[in-house]
């Protein structure tokens, strides 16, 4: 999927544009706030292993994975290739409910979308995603959008930066295909993304999403 696409889709007229994009922005504004201002952001640590559920900041440019050169081991992995030179990578932080969420300005972990990120465009090599977390790995799939969903559903909204790029936003969900070490009970369990990607103008992108990852699926 390209961003060009994308934009070109929004044919609604100038007003309604402006009356979406400032839903999405109040409805992803509320939701990082409410997250960021929880008082409990920092339970649970190593020892107690992760919460159900925990919270994780995905933030930073993407940057490709070359083909023969994914994490060691492929994590212990079995349902994907993180070499197959398909997927991405950014940063991962704490924020609530996982090993480090009482430093939040340091990552923890590794993000690994089947995506390509480059030159203004997305490119899906597939639907799979991979966590390399503390004490184990996840791999996840994006979910189709229902039919009739609205726009921001499972699909970005694209409105301008004012500098040339564009802020994507929408949220998304994934069901967990696997999981390793601590987080084995979250097999089968599901991830709430609220994503804001920012589309620079030099043609990068920057990740800021919020991954609300259970045992359970979300209603």
């Amino acid at each position: 999927m390209l961003v060009e696409q994308v934009l070109t889709k929004q044919t609604r007229s100038t007003n309604e544009k402006e009356g979406a994009n400032i839903q999405r922005r109040t409805f992803v504004g509320g939701a990082l706030a409410a997250l960021l201002s929880s008082s409990v952001g920092v339970m649970a640590d190593d020892e107690h292993g992760p919460n159900d559920p925990f919270i994780v900041l995905l933030h930073g440019i993407y940057h490709p994975v070359p083909i023969g050169q994914g994490p060691a081991g492929n994590l212990g992995l079995t349902t994907v290739n993180l070499s197959d030179g398909s997927f991405s990578k950014t940063r991962i932080y704490p924020i609530y409910g996982v090993d480090g969420a009482h430093d939040r300005k340091k990552a923890i972990g590794t993000f690994y979308p089947q995506v390509t990120l480059a030159n203004g465009k997305i490119t899906f090599n597939g639907l799979n995603c991979a966590y390399d977390l503390p004490g184990g790995a996840i791999v996840m799939q994006f979910l189709p959008p229902p039919a009739g969903a609205p726009a921001g559903f499972n699909s970005f909204v694209p409105f301008s930066d004012g500098a040339g790029g564009y802020y994507l936003e929408g949220t998304f969900e994934l069901d967990i295909q696997e999981a390793t070490g601590i987080y084995q009970d979250f097999q089968g369990g599901h991830n709430h993304m609220v994503d804001r990607l920012h589309q620079l103008a030099d043609g990068n992108f920057n990740e800021f999403c919020f991954c609300n990852i259970s045992t359970y699926q979300f209603p």
